[in-house]
């Protein structure tokens, strides 16, 4: 006797694994590449190939790697290098939150958790996007090739950084820097809100690194300074409802 499909069991079928992985092989590539920089960046640090390995592992975000590779290797304390994170991250928490409304009624509570520990800007763009409704077993072939790619990227780049002169590791870290550069300037150019609050970031940055008194403070304090004023600045001179998006203002 055949048995009925229902839709809910044809949408949980393996295929949804393998199409995710299959859409996530573009963001996969991308990662492999940006994650060799913050691979040269920990091994510049201090970390060694497990630690920097396991850290990307488990903390997928370059700009809060980026920032607790700095907090730790000025030897910055465990509540400063706790609250960084939670200031530069605080945005995937509203991502889960959208992404939340989208996934299958099927999907249960501890396999958000999971969906929501891989939730990276890219990741969450391309799920929304779907028109099906997100299944648990969709958003985990999503998610394990970008987790891979991530990793393996800083696994080779923090290697490398051991067979290199000092000089060229050294000088090829700011890679990193050029993409944060390279995302950052097409928004910028586009809305004039963005430029607004990058031009006082950068400005209070400098501020910190270079004024006298300011220089002292530790790195961790200063980005978590620059970040909250900034955006708070930004907050109130564009506020949401008074800004279009793309209409450079």
């Amino acid at each position: 006797m055949k048995t009925e499909t229902t839709p809910e069991k044809a949408a949980e079928t393996p295929s949804e694994f393998a199409q995710g992985a299959k859409d996530s092989v573009p963001i996969a590539l991308g990662y492999l590449a940006v994650s060799f920089s913050v691979g040269i960046m920990a091994a510049n640090g201090g970390f060694g190939l497990l630690q920097a390995s396991v850290m990307s592992m488990t903390n997928m975000t370059s700009a809060g790697e980026f920032a607790g590779i700095q907090v730790i290797a000025f030897g910055g304390a465990l509540a400063e290098l706790a609250l960084t994170q939670l200031i530069i991250n605080l945005r995937y928490a509203l991502m889960s939150l959208s992404l939340s409304q989208k996934l299958s009624g099927e999907v249960t509570l501890w396999q958000r958790f999971v969906v929501a520990a891989v939730n990276t800007d890219e990741i969450f763009a391309l799920a929304v996007k779907r028109a099906k409704s997100l299944t648990f077993r969709y958003m985990l072939g999503l998610e394990v090739f970008p987790v891979a790619g991530w990793t393996a990227g800083t696994f080779l780049g923090a290697f490398s950084s051991t067979l290199m002169p000092e000089s060229v590791s050294r000088t090829m870290s700011v890679l990193l820097y050029g993409m944060f550069i390279a995302i950052v300037v097409p928004e910028a150019r586009r809305a004039r809100p963005i430029l607004v609050v990058s031009l006082l970031a950068v400005v209070l940055s400098c501020l910190f690194h270079w004024a006298p008194g300011l220089k002292e403070v530790s790195f961790g304090i200063a980005v978590i300074v620059c970040t909250v004023a900034a955006s708070s600045v930004g907050a109130v001179l564009f506020p949401l409802s008074d800004t279009k998006q793309g209409d450079g203002e």
